[in-house]
């Protein structure tokens, strides 16, 4: 760990019209690792991890049109869709002329930034895998009710889904099954500072179509594993198995593909394992990193 934490820069950009707010840490000149982030949170759920690895690293954590502090422009202007969330990405890293990049891999940030691997493999110089899954023969039992819509997408069923999109439902996302002890080291701000945010419109609205949208990722698994065999990028899985979307099986999943990447299951911890196990995956990270994107 470094002797002082780096300070962390808040920015915004315009990306193709959007303003994008993100973070910043780390010198200019540094490796790069983007960092997408999860719901129902955002750039947030980075924030102490960038001041601990940017000594090192230039690290860039940008929050999604319709989360945290960046841009909700209507549909009209930009997709709302994990395709659109993937160009996004996309065009973030061109305007702020980043040209290849580790990528960190969590929740919906794993589904864009496995788009954007998919589209430009040269830009990826590794991955950190956490808690963001790409095989469907492993997904956990809390997708049932993602099924059960899919499968019939009634006005019933996606106000059964809407239910999950209340200050309550994001609790219930990032607590979830994390063991007593670990969740009071997880901060009530992940859900308390996204509630404003997501729940009013028209963001509770994009919340829901992209519940419903997960499914055109889930067809996409085939192409995300099809990457990973064929690119065999340098990767680090980090896993919080206390996660009934994305069990252990999912990180071990991942091994098909990847034999050799480096796989790590952290005993107590769940879905927003940077919370409650910070300076473990900080410290898996920063020898990763320091050996294939140093």
């Amino acid at each position: 760990m470094p002797s002082e934490l780096v300070s962390v820069a808040h920015r915004t950009v315009d990306v193709d019209g959007v303003e994008v707010f993100y973070r910043e840490a780390g010198p200019a000149d540094a490796p790069v690792v983007l960092l997408p982030h999860g719901y129902p949170s955002s750039s947030f759920q980075y924030r102490t991890l960038m001041p601990v690895l940017g000594d090192r690293w230039r690290l860039i954590a940008p929050d999604f049109p319709g989360f945290g502090y960046s841009e909700t422009p209507g549909p009209d202007r930009f997709d709302y869709s994990f395709a659109g969330y993937a160009r996004l990405l996309e065009r973030f890293s061109e305007v702020l002329d980043l040209h290849r990049f580790a990528l960190y891999l969590f929740d919906y940030g794993s589904q864009a930034g496995l788009q954007l691997a998919v589209e430009h493999p040269e830009r990826i110089a590794a991955l950190v895998i956490q808690n963001g899954d790409a095989y469907a023969e492993t997904l956990g039992p809390k997708y049932a009710a993602l099924k059960e819509y899919w499968a019939d997408p009634t006005p019933e069923r996606r106000a059964a889904l809407a239910e999950a999109v209340t200050e309550r439902g994001l609790r219930e996302e990032v607590i979830g099954e994390v063991p007593a002890h670990m969740a009071e080291l997880i901060s009530p701000d992940l859900w308390e500072l996204s509630w404003p945010v997501l729940g009013r419109s028209p963001n509770r609205e994009i919340m829901v179509d992209l519940f419903a949208d997960i499914k055109s990722s889930v067809d996409r698994f085939p192409e995300y594993q099809a990457y990973l065999r064929g690119a065999q990028p340098p990767a680090l899985i980090v896993w919080g198995p206390h996660d009934d979307y994305m069990p252990e099986d999912a990180a071990r999943a991942y091994l098909t593909d990847l034999p050799d990447a480096e796989l790590h299951v952290l005993k107590d911890a769940g879905h927003w394992a940077l919370e409650t196990h910070l300076h473990e995956i900080a410290g898996l990270m920063r020898e990763f990193l320091g050996r294939v994107h140093p």
